[in-house]
């Protein structure tokens, strides 16, 4: 399985790498051993041919040295992308859940790229602005190429990878707003990662397991099977009207068992909370919430 990921590596510099035998390979040592010159930043990366030109050369090596995963702190794996693009009410359990039918056509809000944050980080909260903390575990998909008025038969072409994601939502603020935007958007307010796995390496992105954990209680337990709108429909739909571009996020939209929505009575999240997001062959992302 090949994952591409973004760390601060133990002399405190920023870099990325390679997941390789277990061991992380950094950028710079890529170069070396394969004699490529790649990008400083992992969306040119992305937009270019080097995934595979290295997974050419790869085969011919042995990589048995680089960085041990424990040693690093993992940061988010696109740190500036040029959308971040979301859907509402994309699965059919998350729909029955608010008794509504789930739409014809895809439901689409954008969050700043300032919402973005790390797997691991911890996510600070102004108390004096959000009393209505929720979480939503999505799949999030990475464009690796430009494009317009694709259709659904080639989509899948122009996904890089896949990565979990987070859809925090205060719902005190979607509630005065009557709209999404704004209780979405908050800084931090899109935890994602730990890596992009590359889209050769999940044979089937509509059968994966999501399992969100707060505290170690399962809020969320469903498939990537229940979306309304698969990837490749989203992707039509969206480049319709839009021009996607390499580094593009776009968070599929969230199962059944989200917090507001809990009976007998809503769980938002308090201060001191973990909330684990789990999605079959991609990994885990595990952030702390805390109120200020």
């Amino acid at each position: 399985m090949v994952k591409i990921l973004r760390y601060v590596k133990p002399n405190g510099l920023e870099s990325y790498g390679l997941i390789i035998n277990n061991f992380v390979i950094d950028r710079s040592d890529v170069e070396v051993m394969l004699g490529l010159k790649l990008p400083e930043d992992i969306v040119s990366f992305i937009s270019g041919a080097y995934l595979n030109m290295i997974l050419e050369k790869i085969g011919k090596l042995d990589f048995k040295q680089g960085f041990e995963l424990e040693s690093l702190k993992l940061l988010a794996p696109i740190p500036d992308p040029p959308k971040i693009l979301c859907l509402g009410l994309n699965y059919i359990d998350h729909a029955e859940e608010q008794h509504k039918t789930p739409p014809d056509e895809p439901i689409i809000f954008i969050k700043p790229k300032t919402s973005i944050a790390g797997p691991f980080d911890d996510i600070y909260v102004p108390s004096d602005y959000v009393q209505q903390l929720d979480y939503e575990g999505e799949l999030a998909v990475i464009i690796g190429k430009l494009g317009k008025r694709i259709s659904a038969s080639k989509a899948l072409e122009y996904v890089f990878g896949y990565t979990v994601f987070n859809d925090l939502s205060a719902r005190d603020i979607q509630a005065k707003d009557k709209q999404w935007t704004r209780g979405k958007s908050l800084d931090q307010f899109a935890p994602m990662g730990p890596w992009i796995v590359t889209r050769d390496e999940v044979e089937n992105p509509y059968d994966l397991k999501i399992i969100t954990k707060v505290n170690d209680e399962v809020r969320q337990n469903s498939s990537t099977s229940k979306m309304v709108h698969k990837i490749d429909r989203i992707i039509e739909v969206l480049s319709k009207g839009m021009m996607l571009e390499p580094g593009d996020i776009i968070a599929t939209g969230t199962p059944s068992g989200v917090g507001v929505f809990m009976k007998p009575e809503p769980k938002f999240l308090k201060h001191g909370d973990i909330v684990e997001i789990t999605i079959e062959k991609i990994g885990t992302i595990r952030n702390r919430i805390i109120f200020t």
